[in-house]
């Protein structure tokens, strides 16, 4: 028998059984129940929650954009546009927080996962106390599946042994697909079902793409979800690799705006301002924000500039149609299952504002500006068919991001600045939303989604989850606003913080800092916090911050500066820290490093699929890699152990029956050796040693080969990858999965035809090298 629960206690509590009267069944007074799952509340709608990463609220046409996005269209047609909806300016930290309802740092997630510290708000680690949207549906009776991006786990583990309680299916999935990094390559991706590693059949000669694998994944579990328990809601989280690097799409979506964007990105930002009035998203009064000093105006460029900037632009809009148009085929399916009706839709169009990080000319290899690089125009120009191909794992130029989050100042990374944290929001639920069309402006927070969830699906916020009790939900329920245009805001303060730039708003009022420019790869220290200089803008009347009006309230200023410390102080989000590199290296960011001191590390068996953060740093030191194989008859053939992939790293592999070692720079350059005889059959030792030039990071290397301790080889290697090779790519054993290092095995399978016994690392060198003159490159903020 059921007994009653007010849902404050997940999961719900056992029933008791019924008593048995009788000593055999024949016997039996009565009919047992059948044991039954928690039932949903009754009516509650299906949620489908929706994401795309990296847009910026002046991308979409639903918000004045000129990507055309016919499903957001749609959408906000039936449904409600939220023209003052804010994010938190990166992409781990809007995805916990919409997850859990509570502010980044109060759940761990002030930066990026790979970013993490010890310090109490930036651990990347969700407590327990906070349960999230997931968990909390599921255990109300929903069936609940993720696909796409995840990027909230913590990159220790991320491996074969986890712990596995903080992936998708630990924290209230049934079922996920899709990736755990921060991007992931869409022609050649590298993904996970439940926990299991798994690989495309297909490539992109055969017609694959990410974004229309995850729909398609996405409609094949509703429909067997509304085939087996049609009287259960489901929940679905689909989450888009686009539009963040790499821009990967199909020719035939770029040619859609051939030359659409000839004319710049300062035209652009015009017309899309015009554009945003006429829908009515911004204020009539609303004025261009100020261009950042340093940034090209188009006009400033020579026609070769010109012309790749925009087959940037024209890639990116495709990628990004390319996944509207793929969720409108998962909109199409709820339609044609009836289900729509009653699905309370969410569709965030971007986690932060557009990305900056693509430097002032944008790059063929996104990697490459990570580590301060920068693609010469020219040899861009020589490449420009390849931008969106396999062959390119490309970024555009900070000038279109600027354009992209229209009409305001800044982009992702810099919390401070609207430009860095408000994203264009559509719901939809015909059975709930009656003002098909209708604009909102109340100014709401990405915590505010969660409750928002719920309280259409009836559920009360969980007291207790698993045992453990619940810290307080941090947002407020949108609900109020679905009937009443104009009801007051319910939101009326909420801080912001990313790498030190930080900020305040307030009843209309906002005191921001910037305390870093995101497109300056290389920066000297940023200075202290303390003289950063602080702005007040008036959003009532500048609702693009477009005047500073710090010098005319002093007061007003010094009140805000106040409660941001308040607030900061309350959420965990001191201490503050710019550290970008330095938070990459686990020992130098004080987390969990799973290396350690060891000097050693052996590999054994089918080793497959390990992130950096879970094998030995190689970077910017001397070391050996040793291979125990046994070869077959006629030499063998295929990869040994490879870390990284067609756009950085290396690998130890047999080619023509010669064991070689190649090393790949960004892209740019591969350095190979090569055995001059063949390995006969039977058993062999193959090793290289890394000699590094030390003296700071990412300096030269020789590369000496050795077969049975008999040298056969050598290379020089001018420079080497200081921070890492890849987010997308791994570290395997006997195979090279995802692109291939080297293009001496890219087609075919490059799997070793012989047996790898193991695989051993040597650090030679106790500690990677550090920077001498102390200068951080911005890499891992850009994620």
């Amino acid at each position: 028998m059921s007994i009653p629960n007010d849902r404050r206690v997940l999961p719900e509590p056992e029933a008791r059984p019924d008593v048995v009267t009788a000593l055999g069944i024949d016997e039996q007074r009565g009919a047992f129940e059948p044991v039954r799952p928690t039932a949903p509340p009754a009516g509650a709608p299906n949620v489908v929650l929706v994401v795309l990463d990296d847009l910026g609220f002046g991308s979409s046409s639903a918000f004045g954009g000129p990507c055309r996005m016919p499903t957001a269209d749609r959408l906000a047609a039936d449904g409600l546009r939220y023209t003052r909806f804010h994010v938190t300016a990166l992409c781990s930290p809007t995805r916990q927080s919409l997850m859990t309802g509570r502010n980044h740092h109060s759940v761990g997630m002030g930066a990026t996962t790979e970013m993490a510290t010890s310090a109490p708000g930036y651990t990347g680690f969700r407590p327990r106390s906070a349960a999230t949207l997931a968990r909390t549906l599921q255990g109300n009776g929903y069936s609940t599946a993720a696909f796409g991006k995840w990027h909230q786990t913590p990159p220790a583990e991320i491996s074969p042994v986890g712990p596995f309680d903080r992936w998708p299916t630990g924290e209230g999935f049934d079922h996920f697909y899709g990736f755990m990094a921060c991007e992931m390559n869409h022609w050649y991706p590298l993904l996970y079902e439940g926990t299991t590693p798994v690989e495309p059949t297909r490539g992109p000669e055969d017609g694959y793409h990410l974004s229309e694998d995850l729909v398609d994944r996405a409609v094949d579990w509703v429909h067997t979800q509304r085939s087996l328990t049609p009287d259960r809601p489901f929940f679905t989280y689909l989450a888009f690799g686009a539009a963040h690097a790499p821009l990967h799409v199909a020719p035939g979506w770029q040619e859609r705006y051939r030359g659409e964007f000839d004319g710049g990105w300062d035209r652009l930002r015009e017309a899309t301002l015009a554009r945003q009035k006429a829908l009515g998203v911004v204020p009539e009064a609303t004025e261009l924000s100020p261009w950042p000093d340093g940034v090209p105006h188009w006009d400033d460029l020579d026609d070769d500039r010109r012309r790749l900037g925009a087959r940037f632009m024209e890639t990116f809009a495709g990628f990004t149609e390319h996944a509207d148009a793929q969720l409108g085929r998962f909109v199409a399916e709820l339609e044609e299952l009836g289900e729509l009706e009653n699905t309370l839709f969410v569709y965030l169009l971007g986690d932060n504002g557009a990305s900056g990080e693509g430097g002032i000319e944008g790059t063929h290899v996104e990697h490459r500006l990570g580590h301060g690089l920068v693609d010469d125009p020219a040899d861009m120009i020589a490449h420009l068919d390849e931008i969106g191909g396999p062959a390119s794992y490309p970024i555009a130029p900070v000038g279109w991001a600027l354009a992209m989050n229209t009409p305001y100042q800044w982009t992702k990374q810099v919390a401070s600045h609207f430009g860095g944290t408000r994203d264009g929001l559509v719901v939809h639920w015909p059975r709930g939303i009656t003002d098909g069309g209708g604009l909102r402006h109340q100014f709401h927070h990405v915590i505010d989604v969660l409750p928002t969830i719920l309280d259409c699906a009836g559920i009360a916020a969980p007291g207790t989850v698993d045992g453990v009790a619940q810290q307080p939900i941090e947002g407020t329920s949108m609900r109020y606003t679905f009937a009443d245009p104009g009801a007051a805001d319910r939101r009326r303060t909420q801080y912001f913080e990313m790498c030190g730039n930080r900020g305040i708003y307030h009843e209309g009022w906002t005191a921001v800092t910037r305390h870093g420019i995101p497109w300056e790869m290389v920066p000297s220290r940023r200075g202290a916090f303390r003289a950063d200089v602080w702005e007040l803008y008036d959003t009532n009347r500048d609702p693009s911050q477009a005047h500073d009006v710090a010098a005319e309230h002093p007061e007003t200023l010094a009140r805000l500066r106040e409660l941001f410390l308040v607030e900061a102080a309350k959420y965990r989000v001191f201490p503050l820290d710019d550290r970008v590199t330095e938070r990459e290296n686990p020992r130098l960011a004080g987390r969990l490093d799973l290396v350690g001191d060891r000097p050693s590390v052996t590999f054994r068996g089918a080793t497959r699929r390990l992130i950096e953060e879970t094998t030995p740093n190689v970077k910017n030191r001397s070391h050996a890699v040793v291979a125990d194989v046994d070869v077959p008859e006629g030499g063998g053939a295929g990869v040994l152990v490879a870390q990284g992939g067609r756009f950085g790293g290396w690998a130890l592999y047999v080619l023509g029956g010669r064991a070689c070692y190649v090393y790949n720079y960004f892209g740019k350059q591969r350095h190979t050796v090569r055995a001059d005889h063949v390995l006969r059959a039977g058993r062999h030792e193959v090793r290289v040693d890394v000699a590094y030039d030390g003296g700071g990071v990412g300096r030269g290397a020789t590369a000496t080969l050795r077969v049975d301790d008999l040298e056969v080889g050598s290379v020089r290697i001018d420079a080497t990858i200081p921070y890492y090779f890849s987010f997308d790519e791994t570290f395997d054993v006997g195979v090279d999965l995802g692109t291939p290092v080297t293009d001496d095995y890219a087609t075919g399978a490059n799997a070793f035809t012989g047996r790898v016994r193991s695989v051993r690392v040597d650090l030679t060198a106790a500690t990677p090298e550090r920077d001498p003159e102390g200068m951080r490159r911005r890499v891992m903020a850009s994620h």
